[in-house]
C-alpha cells in the first residue's frame, strides 16, 4: 500500500512542477512564395550555425498508388539517386560528400503513405549545389532512366522488404494491422515497400508515367532552412526551379467508406517463425 501513496505523491510532485516550469514558446519566422510553376517554397532564415538544409516533398506516397502497382513511390525514392541529365549515376552522393555531407545523416530520402521527402544539409555555401541536384533530378531523371538502373533499384527494395519484413522478427506486424483496418480497395491497405508481385511487373513505361504523373514543381514543395541570405536564396531558387515545366493534374485519391470493415473488434493471430517470443500489437 505505501508503494501506491508514493506513487501519488511523485505523481502530484510532478505535476505541480509541470504547471510551474511552461514550455517556451517556440516561434521559427519563416517566409513563402509559389513559383510560376506552382513550386511552393518556404524559407527560414536560421544562423545559429553555418549549414543549411533543403529538402523537397512531393505529394505522393503509397496512398496514390494504383492496384497491381504498390510499391512504386518508394521505389522511386531509391532511383531518384541514381542520376539524372546532368548528374551521373554516384555523382549526387559523390558531390554532396565532397562538401562535408554524412551518408544517411545528411543527406537522404523517406517514403510514407502520404508523401515522399528528399533532404540535404550541408555548409551554407554550398546551397546552390543543394538546389541544383534537387532541380536537376526534378526536371530530367526520367531522361536517363533506363531498364538497367530500374531492373537494379527493383531488386535493391526486394531485398530490403526480405530484410526489413519478410525476414525481421514481428517484420509482418504493421501489413497485418493495415490490411485488416482498411479494406483492399482502401490506398491504406498497403505499405509504402510495395508487394514483390507488383515490384516484379513494374516496366519502365509504369515507372515513367508514375515520376511524369507525380514528380512535378506543382506537387512539391521546397523548404530551405539555415544560414542564408533570403533575397540571394529566392534567386538560386527561381534560377535553377523556375524552368521546370507544370506537371498535370493529380488523380484523385478515392477513399471508400471503412464502417463495413471496422464495426467490430478484429483479432489475428499469426505464426512467424522469426519470432522468439510472443508480441501483441493493437
Amino acid at each position: 500500500m505505501r508503494y501506491r501513496y508514493l506513487g501519488l505523491a511523485f505523481a502530484a510532485l510532478f505535476a505541480s512542477a509541470a504547471s510551474a516550469q511552461k514550455a517556451p514558446k517556440v516561434r521559427i519566422d519563416f517566409v513563402e512564395e509559389t513559383l510560376p510553376n506552382g513550386l511552393h517554397v518556404i524559407y527560414s532564415v536560421d544562423k545559429s550555425t553555418p549549414l543549411i538544409a533543403v529538402e523537397v516533398m512531393y505529394n505522393v506516397g503509397s496512398k496514390n498508388e494504383p492496384v497491381g502497382r504498390t510499391g512504386f513511390a518508394h521505389l522511386f525514392e531509391h532511383v531518384m539517386f541514381k542520376g539524372s541529365k546532368n548528374v551521373a549515376d554516384g555523382d549526387h552522393y559523390r558531390l554532396l560528400e565532397r562538401v562535408g555531407a554524412r551518408t544517411g545523416q545528411d543527406y537522404n530520402g523517406t517514403t510514407s503513405f502520404d508523401r515522399t521527402n528528399y533532404f540535404e544539409q550541408i555548409p551554407s555555401q554550398n546551397l546552390e549545389l543543394a538546389l541544383w541536384l534537387e532541380a536537376d533530378r526534378m526536371g530530367t531523371l526520367t531522361e536517363t532512366l533506363t531498364q538497367a538502373k530500374l531492373d537494379n533499384q527493383r531488386e535493391v527494395v526486394k531485398n530490403e522488404k526480405r530484410q526489413s519484413y519478410d525476414n525481421q522478427p514481428y517484420g509482418s506486424w504493421l501489413e497485418k494491422l493495415m490490411s485488416n483496418m482498411y479494406p483492399e480497395a482502401n490506398p491504406y491497405h498497403h505499405l509504402p515497400i510495395g508487394s514483390m508481385e507488383d515490384l516484379t511487373a513494374a516496366s519502365l513505361d509504369d515507372i515513367k508515367s508514375f515520376f511524369k504523373t507525380y514528380y512535378a514543381p506543382n506537387n512539391a514543395v521546397l523548404v530551405v532552412v539555415g544560414d542564408f541570405d533570403l533575397a540571394n536564396a529566392k534567386s538560386l531558387v527561381r534560377k535553377q526551379f523556375a524552368w521546370i515545366p507544370r506537371g498535370p493534374m493529380t488523380p484523385a485519391v478515392v477513399m471508400p467508406p471503412l464502417a463495413a470493415k471496422l464495426g467490430a473488434p478484429k483479432r489475428e493471430v499469426v505464426n512467424d517463425p522469426n519470432a522468439p517470443a510472443p508480441q501483441v500489437y493493437v
